[in-house]
């Protein structure tokens, strides 16, 4: 479960959606399965910290450099970053139980989602929008709205967030560097959180149902093959190949559906 999370939270196919069918198939429910969730998820933020650490590095000295009137490029960066954090923060706050209970809902809500993400990224691929160079203030709260969508399972955080940035005329290699940042504070705190509230790894990990063990084990799966999916998704968004996943997703949404309906 800690190579599929490190696999798909970087490729456009839902590592949400992946976690449900594998805690389905074999059989983790409850807190044991929302605790393994929320630690592989803190191993693939870290995995994009090795990843991308030139870019946030470059971010923080820029977010303090305040020379000149107005705002530099980190600044300008970080602000588009909180901005689309904020409809994921809504989220977060007034719906995490809603949430939480359709995670519970069986796979046939992750078919169904995986279809859409299909739906998505083929539309993506087709349309053929003007380029811009920058992403403006507008377009980073509309990504953070697909990303607020996307706490959905089998609706791919990444290919939601990239292929809304497409279909607005972002740049490809761009897009996917902002995709993959602007999820780590969401991540993290929603994780500090859960800590707070006694429900994460660490000692609360055995009372939860799951061992440290297997914890650490899934953490360390999770941050290694998160770090060779993170480099590989960006050279595959900048290639435009999304399309291929499309087709993944959609055979698996029907096989998920079929499933649900035997």
């Amino acid at each position: 479960m800690g190579l599929l999370q490190g696999l798909t939270e970087y490729l456009p196919v839902s590592s949400s959606g992946h976690l449900a069918i594998a805690s389905h198939f074999f059989g983790i429910e409850g807190e044991a399965n929302l605790t393994f969730t929320v630690a592989v998820h803190v191993a693939t933020v870290f995995s994009t910290l090795v990843i991308l650490w030139k870019d946030i590095v470059w971010i923080f000295k820029g977010l303090f450099d305040f020379k000149g009137p107005g705002m530099n490029e980190s600044q300008r960066y970080a602000l588009n970053i909180l901005v689309s954090m904020i409809p994921v923060g809504i989220v977060g706050v007034f719906f995490k139980d809603y949430v939480e209970m359709i995670f519970g809902s069986g796979l046939l809500v992750v078919g169904i989602c995986l279809l859409l993400t299909a739906l998505l990224l083929t539309f993506s691929y087709y349309a053929r929008p003007r380029q811009k160079e920058n992403i403006s203030l507008r377009d980073a709260f509309v990504i953070g709205l697909s990303q607020a969508c996307a706490v959905l399972p089998g609706l791919s955080r990444s290919g939601t967030t990239i292929a809304t940035g497409l279909l607005l005329g972002n740049n490809k290699a761009k897009l996917a560097q902002f995709s993959f940042l602007m999820v780590m504070p969401p991540i993290l705190g929603e994780a500090i959180l859960d800590i707070a509230k006694g429900v994460t790894h660490g000692v609360e990990a055995a009372s939860a149902g799951i061992g440290m063990w297997p914890l650490a084990v899934g953490f360390v799966a999770a941050f290694v093959s998160g770090c060779l999916a993170c480099k590989w998704m960006i050279n595959i968004v900048k290639k435009g190949k999304l399309v291929y996943f499309a087709v993944y997703c959609a055979v698996v949404g029907v096989a998920l559906i079929v499933h649900h309906c035997l």
